[in-house]
């Protein structure tokens, strides 16, 4: 089942940062290190084309450090991009995004020319957390949850040095089905747009094969590699407390278990996706889309000749077709 989750809001932010970006010098978009290619929003992309970008992997503390500098050499290959890894709660390296905007922006600057940059990212990327590292108190909201930030805030972090703050914003339609549910793993996506153990057992499919050492440490468990993902996600809710009456398992419980110990990090450092892996994925996404697309205006095409809304296309006499074999 596809993962899809676009709120109002998020209609809403779209436009709002559709108008802001005409007046604005530098994008910072914040990745999470864990899925850089799945929380790459890229109606964002299209909407900020135009303008310099840096790429913040957020949560770096959590990821994978080998995958990440994979994602940071991607990014950094993109014209007029720059990508930086980043503990959101650190404070030296948060100062560094100042410098970076002022790399890709260098005629800004000073009280003639402040700098103007638009933070963006999905939900629950630690956007709020950045920002009140960047200004040194609490400028915006923080949560753990996908919505925090529900209003665009314009926030001074010097006095050439202007932030705008927008909502966590996905794209109408996710094409990618694996990235919908590494978003709904890393809690980008709001909890009741999808079912947690389906969630659960893709995140252990991929732990099997690329992380098996980590759930057999975590859950006390022996040959992960070989194990099926609902054989996985039956051990942890043996090992966890998810025994019923009867020795059935509470697989929901089990899934929830999973879940919260990937975002909380007790798995380990963790990284869902490569640059290679992501393309592949991303491609089979573009192919069933555009096939859906065709299939789409081909209805669209028959509803309409059905009420004559445009006229039925000539047909061929037979013996033409036949010559024209």
């Amino acid at each position: 089942m596809a993962i899809q989750w676009f709120p109002g809001h998020m209609h809403l932010t779209r436009k709002a940062i559709q108008e802001r970006i005409k007046e604005i010098d530098v994008v910072i978009e914040l990745l999470d290190a864990r899925l850089p290619g799945s929380s790459a929003n890229p109606m964002l992309a299209e909407i900020t084309a135009a303008k310099p970008a840096l790429k913040v992997l957020n949560k770096q503390d959590l990821a994978d450090p080998e995958r990440t500098a994979l994602w940071l050499e991607h990014y950094n290959r993109q014209p007029g991009t720059r990508a930086l890894g980043l503990d959101a709660s650190m404070a030296t390296p948060a100062k560094a995004l100042v410098a970076a905007c002022h790399e890709l922006a260098p005629k800004r600057g000073g009280m003639t020319k402040p700098m103007r940059v638009l933070i963006c990212g999905i939900p629950n990327v630690g956007k709020s957390t950045l920002i009140n590292t960047l200004k040194g108190k609490r400028a915006a909201k923080t949560g753990d949850e996908a919505g925090v930030t529900k209003l665009e805030q314009r926030i001074t972090i010097a006095d050439d040095f202007y932030l705008y703050d927008t909502p966590g914003v996905l794209w109408p339609r996710i094409i990618v089905a694996k990235s919908g549910y590494n978003l709904a793993a890393s809690g980008a996506i709001g909890r009741n747009a999808f079912d947690e153990q389906e969630v659960a057992l893709e995140l252990l499919d991929y732990l099997r094969q690329h992380y098996p050492t980590t759930l057999e440490e975590r859950y006390k468990i022996s040959g992960a590699a070989s194990l099926t993902d609902e054989q996985l996600l039956d051990a942890i809710g043996r090992k966890r407390g998810g025994l019923l009456s009867g020795g059935k398992i509470n697989l929901q419980k089990a899934a929830e278990v999973a879940i919260y110990d990937f975002r909380q990090s007790s798995l380990g450092r963790i990284t869902l996706e490569t640059p290679d892996e992501f393309a592949q994925w991303l491609a089979v996404g573009q192919k069933i889309d555009a096939e859906r697309q065709i299939k789409k205006d081909a209805i669209e095409m028959a509803r309409l000749i059905k009420f004559k809304k445009v006229p039925r296309p000539p047909r061929v006499p037979e013996d033409n077709a036949e010559n024209s074999d």
